[in-house]
């Protein structure tokens, strides 16, 4: 009997598995609240240790990219070597970069341990619905699916609020460092109860790991995101054009190199097949835009607030909570009574109800200038957030709903890859749509400028935000009319059969 089987058999009856349910919903949470937690301390941070604007927009799209780069190979790690394994390897990753994050004494400390922070993350988060699925019988995991889009909105929400509370109090003189010093007594804690409650599981059938894979999307991504994110500071050299260019070479030949690995042992990072299915291949350049999009708009709300109108970090975070609200109702409100009746109209009412949203945002912020007002922002900010709603919560059901039941876990380990691709190359095009139409030396002579210049740089965000949204409800037409299947038979279907779990969706949109 596999140990597969054998989890199975005992789940049932095994009233340890509510505990081991706590553990791995905790740490996800822990997860999720530390990608939403980071934006609101950014101005803190920029003071405390003098970052430069490369470095802030580091600081946020290296954990994107060590995550997004990692996501699929955690997942098959676990497979092969153990699921409980890999979360207590992954967590314990993950506490020790959140200590280093806390105590990094520069920037250049603080980038890196968010790095190791993502490639930690990439082992934990892929087992969290792996374990639920191996832990608790069919009957049961609706409901425990329930309680994990619960523990996603409350993460939306408290994430933000509580980054803000730890940055205003400024615990002990620490100021932003506290965000990430909160993770060690979780940590710490999941770690001991996880080796005692959680079941050890295998995949009956795991693929091998594709490395060569894995290097040449992590280095095409660097190859194409690191001169974005320095080209500005460092005047646009010739060899930041050339990275550029020299990235869609290494994606041309990740593309080769896949065709080659399947006809070789079948076991590819990237199930090229699934992109013969066109409603999956527009899902993922729905998912790689709209990750552009929220990777470009939560980092510039931020610095447009905390630095451009100089609101403090408890006052930016109360701002977005209408926001997350709104993510929240739409998301519950689209899911059980929209989708099912309207289909794939659902997606691109949202996409239009989020660009009216950021169009109202852009009027708005143009007509009051440094003067602007919370209670006049969070209209706009409602419009945006139910927008959001529309789309984040059926887009995976949508995207995999044409997808062969077999290659349901690689379909949703892409989906999930390429939404943290897309907000890792957003959160590099900052420096293009928002820092590039700064004058810094300009704002250094005269700093009551300073409203005005990043009011007029947030609104020139916005517009690109528009632009590509518009972009995204074309491609939306490719989507089938309506989901064919629902995607937690995926889920089940994905962890049982292809040896490759589904990792949850993180919402990009929430990462505030």
């Amino acid at each position: 009997m596999s140990s597969h089987d054998a989890v199975m058999d005992a789940a049932p009856t095994d009233k340890r598995r509510w505990i081991a349910l706590a553990i791995v919903m905790t740490a996800a949470f822990m997860d999720l609240v530390d990608a939403t937690i980071v934006n609101i301390a950014i101005p803190s941070i920029e003071r405390d240790l003098g970052a430069s604007f490369g470095a802030i927009q580091w600081i946020t799209a290296g954990y994107a990219l060590a995550f997004a780069a990692g996501l699929i190979t955690g997942g098959r790690l676990g497979d092969i070597y153990g699921r409980r394994r890999l979360f207590l390897l992954g967590t314990a990753g993950f506490t020790v970069a959140s200590a280093l994050c806390g105590f990094a004494a520069n920037q250049e400390m603080l980038v890196g341990s968010r790095l190791l922070q993502g490639a930690a993350a990439a082992m934990m988060v892929p087992q969290v619905l792996s374990i639920v699925h191996v832990t608790f019988p069919a009957h049961e995991r609706g409901k425990v699916f329930g309680l994990f889009g619960a523990i996603i909105g409350l993460g939306a929400v408290s994430g933000p609020l509580l980054g803000a509370l730890l940055t205003q109090w400024n615990i002990a003189g620490l100021e932003w460092r506290p965000i990430f010093l909160i993770n060690l007594p979780v940590g710490v804690a999941a770690l001991f109860l996880g080796r005692r409650f959680i079941i050890e599981s295998k995949a009956p059938k795991a693929l091998r790991l594709d490395l060569v894979g894995v290097v040449m999307v992590t280095g095409a991504l660097l190859m194409l995101i690191y001169p974005l994110t320095r080209g500005r500071e460092l005047g646009w050299p010739l060899w930041g054009h050339l990275m550029m260019a020299g990235s869609l070479l290494v994606f041309a030949a990740l593309i080769a190199y896949e065709k080659y690995k399947t006809r070789k042992d079948g076991s590819p990072l990237l199930e090229l097949s699934l992109f013969k299915v066109k409603s999956f291949a527009a899902g993922i350049a729905v998912q790689l835009t709209f990750g552009v999009v929220m990777g470009i708009f939560f980092l510039v709300w931020t610095l447009y607030m905390q630095i451009g109108l100089g609101w403090s970090p408890l006052r930016a975070g109360l701002t977005g909570v209408p926001f997350s609200i709104a993510v929240s109702t739409a998301a519950g409100l689209s899911v059980q009574k929209l989708v099912p009746r309207f289909g794939r109209k659902v997606l691109q009412a949202g996409a239009l109800t989020m660009m009216a949203g950021i169009l109202l945002y852009f009027f708005v912020a143009g007509r009051y200038g440094a003067e602007i007002q919370t209670w006049q922002m969070i209209p706009p900010l409602v419009v945006m957030g139910l927008g959001m709603g529309l789309i984040v919560a059926p887009l995976t059901d949508a995207v995999l709903s044409e997808v062969p039941r077999e290659h349901a876990g690689s379909a949703s380990g892409l989906i999930n890859t390429t939404g943290q691709m897309g907000n890792a190359l957003g959160l590099g095009l900052v420096s293009v749509v928002f820092f590039g139409t700064i004058d810094e030396k300009r704002l250094a002579a005269a700093p009551a400028e300073t409203g005005a210049a990043f009011t007029n740089a947030f609104q020139n965000s916005l517009g690109w935000a528009a632009a590509v949204l518009a972009a995204i409800f074309l491609v939306m037409f490719a989507l089938p009319a309506k989901p064919k299947q629902h995607v937690e038979g995926a889920v089940e279907d994905s962890v049982e059969g292809a040896g490759e779990p589904m990792e949850p969706v993180k919402e990009p949109a929430l990462a505030v």
